[in-house]
């Protein structure tokens, strides 16, 4: 059985810092992955992000298989931390009520789920706005909010097929590969992110809210990058290249007699200095096959095999040592464990244990963004199901224990709830 990593405490922040988003109310009607990623940056900032929830079985990702502990998943710990979570039941109209009093105080509502469903409830931002104008409504879908595909549902692999950034990656003599995380949803989470805080910024000067927009489809389509522009200039479909763009024959992994490396030596200067310094093969500047970029292009896999000849007669380590002092781009090909064990990492203090109520302690993965005048808050690990309900209604609402007994009655919290 693998042991799971031994992971530090979290250092405290520094007492009286202030927030970047202090007093901001978020409602967050996301689940899965692209909007929960949103709504966690903005609540790691200090944001009051208060999660609502299915109170029969939650969020999707609480039942993903990756991992779990104290009985929550992987997946849903790693999108969820600093919020507070309550639970209604939306087909009950005394839970709709709450739903609409806690957008009614929302600086900002983020939502993804498929089109209509929150038209159906009344909660779509035409119906809500009029009774908050300063209301920023972000909608996070697959193909869009309007046209054809409105109402079609979409995930992240989907998208990543259809837009064709699929189509670039893995090797030219195999299938299109997805990328192992989800990147276009946890790309459409940051996008997202950006939107609303441009609209906040707006908000500050027109004095309104607006509804702001993000399709996972847009962001698969924006993130072919160059290669999508390159194509609209050509004409040329691009193709896979696998770890070497262009075919470059000095990118990519090669393999030393104990253990791979990935170069990057993507221009003559660092070229001429790689066969030189580090192969001491001065005769692949020299030779005319190889003196020039053109010709390393078009003969690239004769010069490969020779590259990759040199590296297989000696051992990691020792490649390394030459790359970096000859300061040629070179990194160790690592595991995840490998990768989140390696010093460039633990030098950033990136990975923490932090307290949670039923598994004691979980492991959490810092935000990547760093404040200097407003650091991230203290981490609270992702909420149970429906954990504050009660003192969200107090506390937000103003409601008493009279009435908070009444909609757990009415069966507001789930046919088999009570309230967290």
């Amino acid at each position: 059985m693998t042991a799971r990593p031994q992971l530090p405490e979290r250092t405290p922040r520094a007492k009286g810092e202030p927030t970047a988003l202090d007093g901001l109310l978020v409602v967050d009607f996301t689940r899965v992955v692209a909007g929960p990623a949103c709504t966690q940056t903005l609540a790691d900032f200090g944001a009051e992000v208060i999660k609502i929830e299915n109170p029969e079985g939650g969020d999707d990702t609480r039942a993903y298989e990756h991992a779990e502990i104290g009985g929550e998943s992987a997946a849903y710990l790693s999108l969820n931390r600093n919020k507070r979570g309550i639970a209604l039941d939306f087909t009950n109209p005394a839970a709709l009520e709450v739903a609409r009093e806690l957008i009614a105080k929302a600086d900002v509502v983020v939502e993804n789920f498929s089109g209509g469903v929150m038209k159906k409830f009344g909660l779509d931002y035409a119906s809500v706005a009029p009774t908050n104008p300063r209301l920023v409504y972000c909608s996070i879908s697959a193909y869009g909010r309007k046209g054809a595909y409105a109402l079609r549902p979409g995930f992240d692999p989907v998208t990543q097929a259809e837009s064709g950034f699929m189509s670039l990656n893995g090797f030219p003599d195999g299938e299109p590969v997805r990328t192992g995380p989800p990147i276009v949803d946890m790309a459409t989470g940051m996008s997202a992110c950006n939107a609303i805080l441009l609209a906040l910024l707006a908000r500050d000067r027109l004095g309104r809210g607006q509804h702001v927009e993000v399709a996972l489809i847009d962001i698969a389509v924006a993130m072919t990058g160059f290669y999508g522009m390159a194509y609209l200039i050509s004409g040329a479909n691009p193709g896979r290249f696998g770890n070497s763009p262009n075919g470059s024959p000095t990118v990519g992994v090669y393999q030393a007699s104990d253990g791979p490396l990935y170069m990057a030596c993507a221009n003559d200067r660092l070229y001429r200095r790689l066969v030189t310094e580090v192969l001491e093969r001065p005769d692949l500047v020299t030779d005319p096959e190889f003196a020039h970029r053109k010709n390393r292009t078009a003969n690239r896999e004769k010069l490969r095999a020779i590259i990759a000849g040199v590296f297989a007669g000696d051992k990691l380590e020792n490649w390394m040592s030459k790359m970096k002092k000859a300061n040629i781009p070179v990194g160790y090909l690592r595991t995840v464990e490998e990768g989140f064990n390696a010093p460039e990492v633990r030098d950033r203090h990136r990975l923490s244990q932090i307290p949670h109520p039923t598994a004691g302690a979980v492991p959490n993965i810092e935000t990547p963004l760093n404040m200097s005048l407003t650091p991230t808050i203290d981490p609270i690990a992702a909420p149970l199901l429906g954990e504050h309900t009660k003192d969200v209604l107090r506390k937000t609402l103003g409601y008493d224990d009279r009435r908070i007994a009444a909609l757990a009655e009415a069966g507001a919290f789930g046919k088999s709830r009570n309230t967290g």
